[in-house]
C-alpha cells in the first residue's frame, strides 16, 4: 500500500510530462510519488511511531503555523551609526576687495 496525500498536488508526469491534478487521499504510483517533494503533501503515517509523544501538549504549539498565517515580523537590526558629511572647503576671500 503506498502513501495517501493529505493534499492536493500539481505534478507533472515523469513521462509524459502532462499536468496531472492529485486530490487529498490519492495514492500515486511510485513513479509519481517520487515527483512530489513537498512532505507536507503527504498524509501522516500511522505505522511508524513519532519520536515525540502524540498527547505533549508542548510538541502542538512547536508545530509550524498552516499554511496562509505569517509568522511575527523578526525585530530589525540595529542602524549602524551614520558619519557626518565631511566638511567643503571654503572659499578664499578676493585679495582684490
Amino acid at each position: 500500500m503506498g502513501r495517501r496525500l493529505a493534499t492536493a498536488v500539481h505534478v507533472q508526469h515523469p513521462t509524459s510530462r502532462e499536468w496531472i491534478v492529485l486530490e487529498p487521499g490519492d495514492e500515486p504510483d511510485d513513479d509519481l510519488a517520487a515527483e512530489i517533494t513537498n512532505p507536507d503533501a503527504w498524509e501522516d503515517d500511522e505505522s511508524t511511531p513519532d519520536p515525540e509523544e502524540p498527547g505533549s501538549e508542548e510538541s502542538k504549539q512547536e508545530e509550524p503555523q498552516p499554511f496562509g498565517f505569517t509568522p511575527p515580523p523578526e525585530p530589525e537590526p540595529e542602524a549602524e551609526p551614520v558619519q557626518p558629511a565631511p566638511r567643503r572647503r571654503r572659499k578664499t576671500a578676493d585679495a582684490d576687495a
